[in-house]
């Protein structure tokens, strides 16, 4: 399978059974709109031979039920259609989820957050509407239109065969030109969206820093330019649509002047006045059906786009299952001569350093220097530019990374803080973490006083995630999260950041010192700092500076 649209409909794991349930209360509306409009025009004919009423009783109550039915089962279609698509969204990001959890990391930190916030979000929302606005309505067609064709066929077989390329012309051909035309124009839409959902998380995450360095309208406009060019490539999207709108009206007239004028010419071959108000009205009716196929066209253009988008990250991800990956044996790390560095920017100078279980490392230098690209190259995050990281003497390329990552793991600066308790904050790092220990670790990063006057303690709930506290409780609780984190080797990149200087201090002692308590003498860390106090006990200080960053990396 390798269209990447049912790769990714198979990701929303939708049951037949709710599918079935949507598309038959489809029919069922659309059906009743179709007897409502055959059954009218019987009506209305045969009233207007003043026939008895009590010949007219059961048409009459017809009506009323067909007008009833179709309004309760187009309501029951919309329910179990929405109710499907909710449903599969919620189980498709599930997954992705799991498999971004164990599959490749790399995957996802060489996205910008925008970017993977745009493929686990909209995107996937983009996919799942494919099941409201293509799947669904395309089957409830394809049924109604046989349905007319075949009703019509017992009356006229020539008002059948105008019927039926009214239809087709209608229901597929505009369609697919409209979705051939809007292709690129959404692919280009998409793009300029991911862009601006870059920006528009800087603006929010980095407001004060953008504003300090005088960079805030430059990202605002370039939010504000890349929001227009989405606007410009969906305008360009909907001269296809028009076309494709056209063609349903047009359908129609053509259908129901043919459609008089054949039952004109039958009139003198024996043509009933019912079956003549049948032959013109049932049209009307059969066009309902194929009404939505150009939205459903740009619903699948969308979601194919989209779906691709989702695919490639979920390909990079599990391609960490390959034969061929060596399990980790051992913890301690060691590198030659690597430098690490962005694809199409800058990379450290060679750096040698050891890591032995239980070791202890600072890595310090100005912002900008390469601290957290050296961390994410040392948790096998990133390739190495040259040189090599060995974890427990094998090449961190050849280790299975889901494994990696359990044994040595990678804590962001801008780690994220959920809008739930505070415990379930912490159990994003161990999930069988309990109570007593949670209370433990908060109150070794310094929270004791915070979290005992927390009117649920630590089942409190943190309303708005970060929102909830400062940044100094934030960087405290992120710490936590870490040291509760059963991996053998912790990566911090600046674990002290937004706390006074007393406190970062000491907190850094703490946890670069053996005997202090804080980790357990056996775990190794290592930690990234603009300040390391002068009388720590590291066993390795590195210092990096802007003079050692080099222009090493080509732009792919």
């Amino acid at each position: 399978m390798t269209d990447p649209l049912l790769r990714a409909l198979s990701l929303l794991d939708l049951p037949r059974k709710r599918i079935t349930a949507a598309v038959g209360a489809g029919v069922i509306a659309l059906g009743s709109a179709l007897a409502l409009a055959a059954l009218a025009a019987w009506l209305i004919a045969r009233a207007w031979q003043m026939p008895p009423v009590l010949d007219l009783s059961v048409a009459v109550v017809s009506v009323r039920a067909l007008g009833i039915t179709r309004g309760l089962f187009r309501y029951l279609e919309r329910l179990a259609s929405h109710d499907t698509a909710f449903r599969g969204t919620t189980s498709a990001r599930a997954e992705i989820y799991r498999k971004l959890a164990v599959g490749d990391a790399a995957a996802v930190t060489r996205l910008r957050r925008g970017d993977l916030l745009t493929r686990t979000g909209d995107d996937v929302d983009t996919v799942g509407a494919v099941v409201v606005r293509a799947l669904v309505p395309m089957a409830v067609a394809a049924v109604l239109s046989v349905a007319a064709v075949v009703l019509l066929g017992m009356i006229s077989w020539a008002a059948t065969g105008v019927l039926a390329v009214a239809l087709v012309v209608a229901g597929v051909v505009a369609p697919m030109f409209s979705a051939r035309a809007a292709r690129a124009a959404e692919a280009a839409a998409m793009t300029a969206s991911a862009t601006y959902a870059e920006n528009a998380v800087t603006v929010l995450d980095h407001a004060a820093e953008l504003r300090v360095a005088g960079r805030s309208d430059v990202v605002i406009e370039a939010a504000k330019a890349a929001s227009n060019r989405a606007a410009h490539e969906s305008d360009r999207a909907a001269g296809g649509a028009a076309f494709a709108a056209a063609a349903t009206p047009l359908g129609i007239g053509v259908s129901v002047l043919a459609s008089l004028m054949i039952g004109i010419l039958l009139a003198d071959n024996g043509m009933s006045p019912m079956s003549l108000a049948v032959l013109v009205l049932l049209p009307l009716a059969a066009f309902e059906a194929v009404g939505p196929m150009p939205a459903a066209a740009q619903a699948l253009t969308r979601g194919r786009v989209a779906a691709g988008r989702i695919m490639e990250l979920v390909d990079k991800a599990t391609a960490a299952g390959r034969d061929g990956v060596v399990p980790v044996v051992g913890v301690d790390i060691e590198t030659l001569d690597v430098c690490a560095g962005w694809p199409g920017g800058t990379a450290t100078r060679p750096q040698n350093m050891t890591v032995p279980p239980g070791g202890r490392v600072a890595i310090v230098g100005p912002s900008g220097s390469g601290k957290t690209t050296l961390l994410m190259t040392l948790a096998g995050l990133l390739p190495p530019t040259a040189g090599w990281v060995n974890v427990g003497g094998i090449d961190v390329t050849e280790l299975d990374p889901a494994e990696l990552r359990q044994r040595v793991t990678f804590f962001a600066e801008d780690a994220h803080l959920f809008e739930t308790s505070l415990l379930e904050n912490l159990r994003v790092a161990r999930g069988d973490l309990n109570e007593v220990d949670a209370v433990a670790a908060l109150r070794a990063v310094g929270l004791r006083d915070w979290v005992d006057a927390l009117p649920d303690g630590v089942d409190t709930v943190l309303v708005g995630g970060d929102r909830a506290v400062s940044g100094g409780q934030r960087r405290r609780i992120l710490l936590a999260r870490a040291l509760v984190a059963p991996a053998d080797v912790l990566l911090l990149d600046e674990p002290t950041e937004h706390l006074d200087a007393a406190a970062g201090a000491e907190l850094l002692r703490a946890l670069l010192d053996r005997d202090s308590g804080l980790l357990g003498a056996d775990r190794s860390v290592v930690v990234v700092t603009h300040q390391l106090p002068t009388d720590t006990r590291a066993d390795q200080v590195i210092s990096l500076n802007y003079a050692q960053r080099e222009n090493l990396l080509p732009t792919p």
